[in-house]
């Protein structure tokens, strides 16, 4: 019998935006939607940092731990 392998992708939400433009960012593993200029540019960091960490460990985005995933997203976030 054959193993399903899970796909795993992030998506990420801003809800802070009022000047009316449409901000979207996506790769085959994540999209970044909405939020304000600066929101939506930590979050798109956040998300890239994240997932060249992930590279350089050689680990897959549904290989990691939902509590892994949140330090590294924690490490990655812009200051």
């Amino acid at each position: 019998m054959k193993s399903r392998r899970h796909k795993a992708f992030l998506l990420g939400l801003g809800l802070d935006n009022e000047d009316g433009h449409k901000r979207i960012t996506q790769s085959e593993r994540f999209c970044i939607a909405g939020g304000s200029e600066e929101t939506h540019g930590r979050m798109t960091e956040t998300v890239v940092k994240t997932m060249e960490h992930l590279d350089d460990r050689g680990k897959k985005l549904e290989e990691v731990e939902a509590h892994e995933l949140r330090d590294i997203l924690h490490q990655n976030t812009p200051a």
